[in-house]
């Protein structure tokens, strides 16, 4: 699946998201709500886009055999994860089993909150964890890395903006604004 079908299905949910949950958005509505409204979106879309066997998950936090999702950060730093929204195929599908890593935020949240999210994103769109391991597609990684997109979004109620950063191979690649 290429980064830019991803992306596409991403815009189309999106604007299902923003049409159906307005108002939960500006109601202040959870954080946790919101995701797994977004997630329920995406998952509609899975067969429309040929992603037959994946999944469109809030809040999950495991990895095979049931072990808690882990990742290294910059100084080889082992942090469990829990994503907001992933696209995957729970690990069935070991040549390509993450898509989509999405990490949603409220714009009066702490700025290290947000960091961190930018941080986790950076990780799981790695091809490689450590510089030496590289996903292949045969086997599955000790760490979590080798999602194909990375979204960070940040919602903002006053100005009902929404402002969007999108991860790739471990960098920031873009950046963009949607009003809602």
């Amino acid at each position: 699946m290429s980064k830019m079908k991803l992306l596409e299905m991403f815009k189309e949910a999106l604007s299902t998201f923003f049409n159906n949950e307005r108002e939960n958005i500006l109601n202040g509505v959870s954080e946790r709500n919101l995701c797994s409204r977004l997630a329920l979106y995406l998952e509609k879309l899975l067969s429309k886009y040929e992603l037959e066997g994946y999944y469109a998950d809030s809040e999950y936090n495991r990895k095979q055999g049931g072990q808690v999702k882990t990742i290294l950060n910059d100084k080889m730093t082992v942090i469990t994860i829990t994503c907001d929204v992933i696209v995957h195929s729970r690990g069935e599908k070991i040549e390509q089993d993450n898509l989509i890593a999405i990490e949603m935020k409220k714009s009066d949240r702490p700025q290290f909150e947000k960091n961190n999210d930018r941080e986790r994103l950076m990780a799981l769109t790695k091809d490689s964890y450590d510089g030496v391991w590289s996903y292949d597609g045969k086997t599955h990684p000790k760490h979590v890395c080798g999602y194909i997109l990375g979204i960070y979004m940040e919602l903002e109620q006053a100005t009902k903006k929404c402002f969007f950063e999108l991860y790739y191979k471990g960098d920031k690649k873009s950046e963009w604004v949607e009003d809602f």
